[in-house]
């Protein structure tokens, strides 16, 4: 028995279908399982189907040199404020934002769409065609920002992803790789933010060993934090700066990337009408 992509059949509702066929096939037989990500369910099936299993893990993804890593500490009340705090100061191209769950994808899109943005979720108890829609109307600028779950997003490429946003945080060092891979293809720039709680840390801490680097923390400018103070608690000693490290300057109004490398003076300014798009503002 072959069990290809198990975490997108697990995320796409078909978990009980493969415990169905797997009571009407034989005990002693030999099983094949491929998974691009491991989280918790995913284990928890392996654990269950598989016999002392030899496992083969093809290394890790490498994030594109040209995309620039940052961690926005911030309570878990305050994170949707910030993300809309963001959105509304910030000028980008196209936007994918993660969220941990298929629920939050769905409320968070809806909230957004409230608020004028032209977004839409991406998530995995969506019909095909409606998720085929999604993927086709954020490629093709009738939808700015795409709210997705890790599996959901599995082989989306569309040009132009000017940032990824972790509104929540993966489950996996190795699903952050993932998720940013969505931006800084073709040696163009893209910027990636985390949005990180204090139940974080060590997934904070897992990230940086696989990107052999430490995250950047950042406040967003301007954004009441409400008396929170991320510097409060105990970072990590740097491990590495990345090239493109600013201080504490914001990524804020930044041009949407272009085949053009951008010069040492910096990033070029963009206008607001470039800003991620709402509704009546293009």
């Amino acid at each position: 028995m072959v069990l290809d992509e198990a975490d997108r059949m697990c995320d796409m509702g078909f978990l009980p279908d493969i415990r169905r066929i797997l009571k009407l096939l034989p005990r002693q037989r030999q099983t094949l399982f491929f998974s691009a990500t491991m989280p918790k369910e995913i284990r928890q099936l392996s654990d269950s189907i598989l016999n002392s299993p030899i496992t083969v893990q093809i290394g890790h993804i490498a994030p594109a040199k040209t995309v620039s890593h940052a961690l926005y500490p911030v309570p878990h009340g305050l994170k949707k404020k910030l993300l809309f705090t963001i959105l509304e100061e910030m000028a980008a191209g196209r936007v994918l934002i993660f969220t941990r769950t298929k629920r939050r994808a769905r409320f968070l899109a809806r909230d957004l769409q409230k608020r004028g943005y032209k977004a839409e979720a991406l998530q995995g108890n969506m019909s095909q065609n409606r998720r085929q829609n999604a993927i086709s109307g954020f490629r093709s600028g009738k939808y700015d920002v795409l709210v997705a779950t890790d599996i959901a997003a599995r082989g989306i490429d569309v040009a132009e992803i000017s940032h990824v946003i972790n509104f929540d945080m993966p489950d996996t060092a190795d699903a952050y790789t993932h998720r940013i891979g969505r931006t800084g293809r073709a040696a163009e720039e893209g910027d990636a933010f985390t949005f990180a709680t204090e139940d974080d840390t060590d997934m904070i801490r897992d990230i940086e060993r696989v990107l052999k680097a430490r995250l950047e923390r950042r406040r967003w400018p301007g954004f009441d934090y409400s008396g929170f103070d991320p510097e409060k608690r105990p970072e990590r000693s740097p491990v590495s700066n990345s090239k493109r490290s600013g201080g504490n300057k914001p990524h804020g109004n930044y041009s949407r990337r272009s085949s053009n490398k951008r010069g040492s003076a910096g990033r070029r300014q963009q206008s607001g009408n470039n800003r991620v798009g709402r509704s009546g503002r293009r």
